[in-house]
């Protein structure tokens, strides 16, 4: 039996923020990974960290993208670690006529709220990116946005916490959570176990099976993500990139319903729009992704959706006309049936925390969200910007009725 002050379950990039800044106020912090860090959706994704500045009047999106991206610079800039970080700014394509007056109007509304955000002509835009086709419409500019390497990245949050003094322990899949007399929660990891007077479930998509074994009904539900990278090439691809495709589809039909989280691309088998991010990495490799689609813990890769994939990155970037897929990978991230990240007390058992349900944009997020939920868990008081991810909204006992 190992005691300790605060257990985080999850080694992404969200729990081990969360360790990291509660070490950094003197907190007795152990960190429990199922399996290699980075290993799952923070160390697979495209590394995209989305900023749009903090607006007229800062809301929780502007504090966890805003936050993360001041986080992610300090880990590079003062800290040391080479993350890759690059503040890149991003291009959001813009294919159709109907597009173009979406994001128009998308523009003018960001702008009227204080976010730095512009809309580009096509030559405008590829000025900024050569390689861009001609026959765009246009393009959004998203300046402040950046990326950083997700492994590198994520290991480096966890090494951090290590330099804190938090104990990071990998290869612990936990097999029970109870509630001890007293109030202390005992972990349990095999055949080891661990207490501590407070529980923090970190664990992305696998949040859920963590709170079916406190009785509770956690609604995150696990969504596939998959990519693909080519060769790696000399240097073509400056900005991240995405396409105005889906958001414009997501604007129009979120899809969400109480079994559905929102914005995905898939409704069930069923493809309802196209998805697209990705950028050119440090080592020459074109990384993109963008399905999103409801397949229980399945991460077996959907050929045709990369393929799918591919071809509209191609409608964007004619050179990957004779470039072929080097390797494809699929993820799992947590999406919550409102599209709201779920941050902060779990009001059912004292000392109860989650940091989860940050969707396809946990690794440009998940920084500061710990950051807010360790200020939470040292100080006892809730941040303002985490009123919007009250898990007391949606959290409820496995029978079904709130307590």
């Amino acid at each position: 039996m190992a005691d300790t002050e605060v257990i985080v379950v999850g080694g992404g990039i969200a729990g081990a923020s969360t360790a990291y800044h509660l070490a950094q106020c003197g907190r007795n912090v152990a960190l429990l990974e199922r399996g290699d860090i980075a290993s799952e959706a923070s160390g697979v994704n495209a590394g995209g960290i989305g900023a749009l500045g903090w607006g007229n009047i800062p809301n929780l999106q502007s504090y966890l993208t805003m936050g993360s991206l001041q986080i992610f610079k300090a880990m590079q800039l003062e800290l040391g670690f080479d993350i890759e970080f690059r503040a890149s700014g991003a291009l959001q394509a813009i294919q159709t006529a109907e597009q173009y007056q979406y994001s128009r109007d998308n523009v003018l509304s960001l702008k009227s709220r204080g976010y730095s955000v512009e809309l580009l002509s096509t030559a405008e835009a590829r000025a900024l990116e050569p390689e861009l086709s001609p026959h765009l419409k246009g393009a959004v500019h998203f300046p402040l946005r950046a990326h950083a390497d997700p492994v590198r990245a994520t290991r480096a949050f966890d090494d951090a916490a290590e330099r804190e003094g938090a104990s990071l322990l990998t290869g612990r899949e936990v097999t029970a959570i109870a509630r001890q007399p007293g109030g202390a929660f005992r972990v349990t990891c095999g055949d080891e176990e661990y207490t501590a007077r407070s529980l923090v479930l970190a664990a992305g998509a696998w949040c859920a099976p963590l709170g079916t074994m406190l009785g509770l009904n956690i609604p995150i539900l696990p969504v596939r993500g998959q990519m693909w990278a080519s060769e790696p090439l000399p240097p073509r691809v400056f900005n991240s990139l995405s396409a105005a495709e889906s958001p414009l589809h997501w604007a129009r039909n979120p899809g969400n319903d109480n079994h559905t989280p929102p914005e995905l691309t898939h409704s069930g088998q069923e493809r309802v729009t196209r998805h697209l991010y990705g950028r050119q990495t440090r080592d020459g490799e074109l990384v993109f992704g963008g399905d999103r689609q409801l397949a229980g813990y399945d991460k077996t890769v959907d050929q045709a959706g990369i393929e799918v994939n591919f071809g509209h990155v191609a409608e964007l970037l004619p050179m990957l006309t004779g470039l072929s897929i080097a390797r494809t990978w699929a993820g799992l991230m947590p999406f919550s049936l409102d599209g709201k990240p779920l941050i902060g007390r779990i009001p059912q058992f004292e000392n109860l925390y989650i940091c989860s349900g940050l969707a396809s944009s946990g690794f440009g997020r998940g920084p500061m969200a710990g950051k807010l939920l360790a200020e939470y868990i040292h100080t006892g008081h809730r941040p303002t910007a985490l009123s919007e991810a009250d898990p007391a909204r949606c959290v409820i006992t496995a029978t079904g009725a709130s307590k």
